[in-house]
């Protein structure tokens, strides 16, 4: 079997498409997108935590409860300010993020051992509040439970009294466990840069060629189709392994530099980690550039060519987002199916727990199986006349 034509050819459409800005900038915004992405949502997750630790709470009607109002005061962070004449109307003009209204009745109520009355004005839709509005919510819950307990003991009554039950949770996961289950979007962001870092190489090589009529003169020489298909496919490897690669490693940096701590959560993304993660995901760097050439071979010209890669990725991608957001049972049988298997090894590494070796030995061979067979069917193609005057 002769590899060397088969380098040859890669390295002519590396050399090619390297010169173009296209491919340049297909690799580079495939290896950015996600860490960039994954950076700018935890920084805004941790600016919102960072403010609802130093609050300012507008209150209405502060004179119908002294006693809330110096409570909250007494609480670490919180200042409190007199409150807009129209409380929904701030919220609902964004100039105030909430406003708690005391009603005129608080006192009554208060003093007659009643629940009594105070309004938490907010605006569900505005995720830069959430953790404020969660912290004052927090806080009410506390003042009354507090209160609560406090009417107990008067009349001679344990506050334990009130609590029928007394729950106490065992948790068998590790705290690296649970964090990395925060963090499991990060597999999905490296397997996403395979496609869109091997796209341009993969479909300008074949649509591309074929639309500029460039690939005619190609299938002339006397070489292998499986030759031609492979060196195609193997430029177009490259590209996606490196920006999979980028990806992890510019990831990997971004976590290093955010405050995670104002998370809560202590996570830590090294290079021993970082290694593991990539030898899982690694095969889909394969696989995605063959089941892209042998899409593209059905595309006759560059732009028809990308539609059918932007379904693929949605396809694609699709175990790998039921595992983020649908309770998937890790087996050991799902290693070995494609995209989902190399997510559950990644978000295992995460976790703390390296699977087995013949965990990744399946895994790959799997991945490398269902490669072959697209390469085979790309090959088919290229041996067909259709690829020039067909469809």
């Amino acid at each position: 079997m002769n590899l060397q034509r088969v380098i040859v050819v890669a390295r002519k459409e590396l050399t090619d498409n390297l010169r173009d800005k296209r491919a340049l900038y297909g690799i580079v915004l495939a290896s950015l997108f996600g860490p960039l992405f994954i950076g700018f949502m935890l920084t805004q997750q941790a600016k919102q935590e960072r403010a609802a630790q130093e609050i300012k709470i507008p209150i209405v009607g502060q004179e119908n409860s002294p006693m809330l109002v110096h409570w909250l005061q007494q609480q670490a962070g919180v200042e409190v300010i007199k409150g807009p004449a129209d409380p929904e109307q701030a919220v609902r003009d964004t100039t105030e993020d909430l406003v708690l209204v005391i009603k005129k009745d608080f006192a009554e109520k208060f003093n007659a051992v009643r629940p009594a009355p105070v309004q938490l004005v907010s605006d569900s839709n505005r995720m830069s509040a959430f953790a404020k509005v969660k912290r004052v919510r927090t806080l009410l819950l506390r003042f009354g439970s507090e209160i609560g307990s406090l009417r107990l003991v008067a009349r001679g009554v344990s506050p334990s009294i009130a609590s029928a039950l007394k729950v106490d949770e065992v948790e068998i996961s590790s705290a690296k466990q649970r964090i990395a289950k925060l963090f499991n979007f990060i597999p999905l962001f490296v397997i996403m840069a395979a496609f869109a870092a091997g796209m341009q190489i993969a479909t300008d090589s074949t649509a591309g060629e074929r639309e500029r009529l460039s690939l005619e003169p190609l299938l002339i020489n006397p070489l292998p189709r499986w030759q031609i298909v492979g060196g195609k496919w193997l430029a177009s490897a490259i590209a996606a392994l490196v920006g999979m690669a980028a990806t992890l490693a510019i990831t990997a940096y971004i976590m290093s530099r955010l405050s995670l701590e104002d998370l809560g959560v202590r996570f830590q993304l090294g290079w021993p980690e970082c290694l593991l993660v990539f030898a899982a995901v690694a095969p889909m760097g394969l696989l995605a550039p063959a089941m892209q050439v042998y899409l593209a071979c059905f595309a006759k010209t560059f732009k028809e060519a990308q539609t059918y890669m932007s379904f693929l990725i949605i396809a694609a991608i699709i175990p790998s987002m039921l595992s983020l957001f649908y309770p998937i049972a890790d087996k050991p049988w799902m290693k070995p199916i494609p995209f989902l298997g190399q997510s559950l090894l990644a978000n295992d590494i995460l976790g703390g727990v390296i699977p087995p070796v013949w965990m990744f030995v399946a895994a790959a061979a799997a991945v490398l199986v269902v490669t072959a067979v697209f390469l085979w069917l790309a090959t088919r193609l290229f041996d067909s006349e259709n690829i020039i005057v067909g469809r």
